[in-house]
């Protein structure tokens, strides 16, 4: 599969028909995701100081933020480029896509050894108070990579119970009759599905303890040097999450912008990330990530089957109606998605779409495939 060439080089882009694209449905594709832009304001702060998660005062946010920029975005088949929009390199805030960056953190961890099974308590290699007693002793690194970990506690000054009821679809209205926020019976870890960012990011404090160094610093030498990535992405923690490693303090980073801070990132190093998520871990000749993780990323969650280790599945077609069932996704809020569809050889990533215009979208994509 052809691969771009490493950043700055501009992507080599190549004619839709010679992709197997009728050129105008595509076209109208695009034009489509230019008119639906994302209902979020500008500035990002603002969006959040409005209550868009929850009300205040669980909505004080501890981490930078940035105001976004206008919607970009691009498409891949086999590797090449057929159609871009917008400012491809425009840095903005992504959110909860970071959380599928976590998965690849995961997966180097377990390539490395410092995870040996994902069925193994945290605990037992993770000794930093937050993995003891009966309950939270009993999870393991799958139940924090699926988010049925149902952990208790607070981090970084964030309680776990700001995200208990909480619906993707109505963010701090919460469940049907439930406040968002609202006092939750936990129950056994493992036996219980919550989108819950607190849980998160202990999921990455203990990533960072394995690691012993932070994170980027990581995921930079590891993951988006080889693939030829750009430095401009930065991945932000808060002001009150510094810890303690190897006798210095590190920032341990945010799995999203919840409350700031995450991954800072443009539409072309999406891209790379996905095309490698696509090509099975390998960047050309090198093995980045193992075959078998992202095989395991993609398997579906027993309590939620459109659900994997931090990415979103298209089990059943539930998930996006139009996309084929194998298709997964890194999403993130305000309409940042990563969209990877190995049927048809697709790797694509909207900025700042509506994300209820996405399933349409998909449907004007692969409506624009050549019989």
């Amino acid at each position: 599969m052809p691969l771009p060439p490493p950043h700055p080089t501009p992507w080599p882009q190549v004619a839709p028909a010679d992709a197997g694209f009728d050129p105008e449905r595509l076209y109208a594709a695009v034009e489509f995701a230019e008119a639906h832009e994302s209902p979020w304001r500008r500035d990002i702060q603002a969006q959040l100081e409005a209550g868009n998660f929850e009300p205040p005062p669980d909505n004080a946010i501890i981490g930078p933020t940035a105001p976004r920029g206008a919607p970009n975005g691009l498409i891949l088949r086999a590797g090449r480029l057929v159609a871009c929009w917008g400012d491809t390199r425009q840095v903005d805030m992504t959110f909860s896509v970071a959380k599928s960056y976590l998965s690849i953190l995961a997966g180097l961890a377990v390539q490395d050894g410092l995870i040996t099974d994902l069925d193994e308590p945290v605990g037992r290699t993770v000794r930093d108070g937050g993995f003891e007693g009966a309950h939270n002793g009993a999870i393991t690194w799958r139940h924090l990579l699926q988010q049925t970990s149902e952990w208790e506690g607070t981090l970084f000054g964030k309680s776990e119970m700001i995200d208990r009821y909480r619906t993707l679809a109505t963010e701090f209205a919460g469940s049907p009759g439930k406040a968002k926020g609202s006092a939750r019976p936990l129950q056994a870890p493992g036996s219980y599905w919550e989108y819950n960012d607190v849980r998160v990011n202990r999921l990455s404090l203990a990533l960072l303890r394995r690691f012993g160094r932070a994170l980027p610093e990581v995921f930079a030498e590891r993951v988006m040097r080889p693939i030829g990535a750009s430095t401009d992405w930065r991945w932000e923690g808060y002001h009150t999450s510094d810890v303690e490693v190897g006798g210095r303090l590190v920032r341990s980073v945010s799995g999203g912008g919840h409350w700031g801070g995450g991954v800072f990132i443009h539409a072309e190093d999406q891209a790379r990330i996905g095309l490698l998520m696509a090509n099975g871990g390998a960047w050309g000749p090198t093995r980045v990530l193992a075959e078998e993780w992202v095989r395991r990323s993609v398997a579906p969650c027993a309590l939620k089957p459109d659900y994997g280790l931090l990415w979103w599945l298209n089990t059943g077609r539930v998930y996006q109606p139009s996309a084929p069932a194998d298709s997964f996704f890194a999403i993130g809020a305000g309409g940042n998605v990563t969209w990877v569809d190995p049927t048809h050889d697709i790797v694509a990533v909207l900025r700042w779409i509506d994300t209820a215009a996405l399933n349409g979208w998909i449907a004007r994509v692969l409506g624009a495939l050549a019989a």
